[in-house]
């Protein structure tokens, strides 16, 4: 049978980007469908406009640091509006940017909702199409528990369009996104509380590192409550929301925020219509070629809900359009020593096996831990310190995990991950060495373990 396409990408997200492009770049004819915004979650309200945001948020401490090397400032004023404006332009301009990338690249853009009609058939805007091959790259959408007054709280997607800094605001969740929008709020000056259900946020992540946060957020005067949750949330008549917990304590905010997690968007995606199967989490589930139990049907990405990350997305998209019209070029996605950056103020930058991890893999361990003030806060009076951490397996001398919290954790980290994915041991890292005098030198310098 002779299909309009090979490939039928429903999502504009970055992984069905990469797998568009570059199946079309292989020859194939390829078309893509997109309900909202090119570029998806990262693009639009993810990674890149809270990264701006959080850059925005940094000044703050820049300003306050200025005066310990000579400079005198007015006192800064700081404006929602006009950060919100620069943000939305240079969004827009991504957005031209993917277009572009995908009409130069051969694909068809498909703008409007589709929906699988049968493993072979997609319909949108009224017309349907055939496609030897189906991919989902729908990614996930943020949940807000419905408890009585959720509709007065909001979520990522609504934060990065909010029409004024609020002044009181509650973010409620443990995980990166909640740690984020936090630092995001308390550093642009609104007065921020972070509830986390759990006894720390940042499950999942080194100890070390977990601690270390908690107690640097706390000495910038972070409200952090754990071990709390909310039972309810009503709107008072001056506008302000009050929030009752679930032991009785009541808080008063002007925004209340979820980051309690994301679910997979399959609304109205024509599933039933097809054998594809869901995880008990709700995800599409997938085998190691992203074949979902439809065989011309694919997903990929956030959807799938393996490592939810936009780069881990971009190479699951590259892995498909290369098993399907480059086969000789095929390289499955390694899941190991991902690297990942959490852009908390101050930053974490993390690699491999957390100790918890290591230990748990039955890894005779040795430690190696620093904590110091940055050279750059010493004509200051912050008091905020960074923590460098290598997890090494004491028998192999393999390095297995590097985590840091502190300035540009994101940046040294890519370059250590370099590392890691090559096998370097600790006696790799001795003989490395330093750039001097940087904080990134601590990671070469450290020669006596805390613990093993």
């Amino acid at each position: 049978m002779a299909y309009d396409f090979d490939l039928y990408v429903i999502g504009a997200g970055s992984g069905g980007v990469r797998a568009a492009r570059f199946a079309a770049g292989f020859g194939a004819k390829v078309a893509v469908a997109e309900s909202r915004y090119l570029g998806g979650t990262c693009v639009n309200v993810g990674c890149v406009p809270k990264k701006l945001l959080v850059y925005g948020a940094h000044f703050a401490e820049d300003f306050e640091q200025a005066s310990g090397f000579g400079w005198s400032l007015d006192e800064a004023q700081f404006d929602w509006a006009t950060l919100i404006a620069n943000k939305d332009r240079e969004i827009n301009r991504l957005n031209g940017i993917y277009r572009n990338l995908l009409v130069n690249s051969g694909v068809t853009l498909h703008e409007g909702h589709a929906k699988i009609v049968d493993p072979h058939q997609v319909e949108i805007n009224g017309k349907r199409f055939t496609a030897r091959n189906i991919l989902i790259a729908t990614g996930g959408w943020p949940q807000i528990p419905e408890i009585p007054g959720h509709e007065h709280a909001i979520s990522s997607n609504q934060a990065f369009f909010l029409k004024e800094l609020p002044k009181r605001v509650l973010v409620v969740g443990g995980g990166y996104i909640a740690v984020e929008f936090a630092g995001i709020f308390h550093g642009l000056g609104a007065e921020t509380t972070l509830l986390y259900r759990g006894e720390l946020f940042l499950r999942g992540f080194d100890g070390s590192v977990r601690k270390h946060l908690q107690e640097e957020l706390t000495k910038r005067g972070m409200d952090l409550q754990f071990n709390a949750d909310i039972e309810r949330i009503d709107k008072q008549a001056d506008g302000s929301l009050k929030v009752t917990l679930k032991d009785g304590r009541q808080l008063e905010a002007d925004c209340v925020f979820y980051a309690t997690g994301r679910r997979p968007m399959l609304d109205n995606l024509g599933l039933e219509n097809t054998g594809v199967k869901l995880d008990k989490k709700g995800f599409v589930e997938v085998d190691e070629l992203y074949q979902t139990a439809e065989p011309s049907i694919l997903a990929l990405g956030d959807v799938i809900g393996r490592v939810q990350l936009t780069p881990v997305a971009l190479a699951e998209g590259m892995a498909v359009a290369r098993r399907l019209f480059k086969p000789e070029q095929y390289r499955p996605v390694d899941y190991k020593m991902i690297p990942t950056a959490v852009f908390s103020l101050p930053n974490i930058g993390t690699v491999g096996l957390t100790e918890e991890e290591a230990r748990e893999a039955g890894h005779e361990v040795q430690i190696f831990e620093s904590r110091f003030r940055p050279m750059k806060l010493t004509l200051t009076e912050c008091q905020e310190r960074t923590l460098m951490k290598l997890v090494v397996d004491a028998r192999t001398d393999k390095v297995l995990g590097c985590h840091m919290v502190g300035p540009d954790a994101g940046e040294i980290v890519q370059g250590l991950a370099i590392a890691l994915k090559a096998g370097a041991t600790k006696r790799d890292f001795d003989e490395t060495i330093g750039v001097h005098p940087t904080a990134a030198e601590e990671f070469v310098t450290m020669r006596t373990p805390v613990a093993g």
